[in-house]
């Protein structure tokens, strides 16, 4: 299992795609939020999948385009509503343009993900729509709650990985099913591989929010503190009032309920707080647990014990990651 490989295949075929077409202010910043780079990670587990089950991934490519752009259209709306001023360290686009811009190029980019499934015949058109429509509303239901979450004060860490369940990792789950679909998989082996990217993204989300506040912002590619800056009821706030002494809750409860000019002094005294209360190690240790999860999953599916360890690889690499 090449990650290289893939990676590779997709971007090729990504800069096949022609985004250079009129009105330019409504295609140029999709061609750009689209070659911004990024892991990549939910088109290349399409592919894993198709080649996983059928041997030829290459066939997965236009569904693995549909991911990807669906992904983009979600983060375009998403710094225009969390006000971001950058992007895989580069500006977003409704900095680059402006929120209109942003707002009609993400529209447009969530009918052209769908289009993508048009090189597909009907039986496997049908199966992708169908998963792809159940995806696309639960991605929307998360961003909802964690807007909601913002000018909350009884969120519960239950309520959290429901959250980041429904925004995150429901598309790692369909990205994968999507491939296995491709791949004409059995309905159980759907299933089987949607549930092991379900807990698998959960980790991802939970190791995203970690490097939010420790992360190195070279490498991490967004700015450091923004969930703090946003007051972002994550894991690490929601553990923390659970954990700590009552001076330090009330300061955290405190500096959530500021939006502020400056945020520096913001930003340091939370991750103190978080540090004092081994909030990243306790992090670590529930990204360890769903990681595990996934791993269940992982060992029911019929495939061959080299792919099995590869994916198995895959999840470790995501869980250490730095970016």
């Amino acid at each position: 299992m090449d990650i290289i490989n893939y990676q590779e295949a997709f971007i090729h075929y990504l800069n096949t795609q022609d985004f250079n077409r009129e009105p330019r202010n409504l295609y140029d910043p999709i061609s750009y939020i689209l070659q911004l780079g990024g892991k990549r990670l939910r088109p290349v587990l399409t592919l894993i999948a198709s080649d996983i089950f059928s041997s030829d991934y290459e066939k997965a490519l236009p569904a693995a385009m549909a991911v990807e752009t669906f992904h983009n259209f979600t983060l375009i709306h998403d710094d225009i509503m969390d006000e971001a001023p950058l992007r895989r360290g580069k500006e977003t686009v409704h900095e680059k343009w402006d929120t209109n811009t942003g707002i009609l190029s993400g529209d447009a980019m969530l009918i052209l993900a769908y289009q993508y499934f048009e090189n597909y015949k009907p039986r496997v058109f049908q199966k992708l729509a169908k998963l792809f429509s159940k995806t696309a509303i639960e991605v929307c239901d998360g961003q909802q709650l964690d807007v909601d979450f913002e000018t909350r004060n009884d969120v519960t860490i239950t309520e959290y990985i429901k959250m980041i369940t429904l925004k995150t990792s429901v598309l790692v789950g369909a990205a994968l099913k999507m491939g296995a679909i491709v791949a004409e998989a059995s309905d159980e082996e759907c299933e089987l591989i949607y549930n092991y990217g379900l807990n698998l993204g959960i980790a991802f989300q939970l190791q995203d929010d970690l490097l939010d506040t420790f992360g190195n912002p070279e490498t991490f590619g967004k700015q450091i503190g923004g969930d703090i800056i946003e007051n972002k009821k994550t894991y690490l706030y929601l553990k923390s009032l659970e954990v700590t002494s009552n001076g330090d809750k009330e300061k955290l409860k405190y500096f959530y309920n500021q939006k502020l000019d400056d945020n520096s002094i913001k930003i340091i005294e939370v991750t103190r707080i978080f540090e004092q209360n081994d909030i990243p190690n306790l992090t670590q240790a529930l990204i360890k647990e769903y990681t595990e999860k996934s791993f269940n999953y992982l060992e029911k599916l019929n495939i061959s014990e080299s792919a099995r360890k590869g994916l198995k690889n895959f999840s470790e690499n995501l869980m250490f990651r730095k970016v």
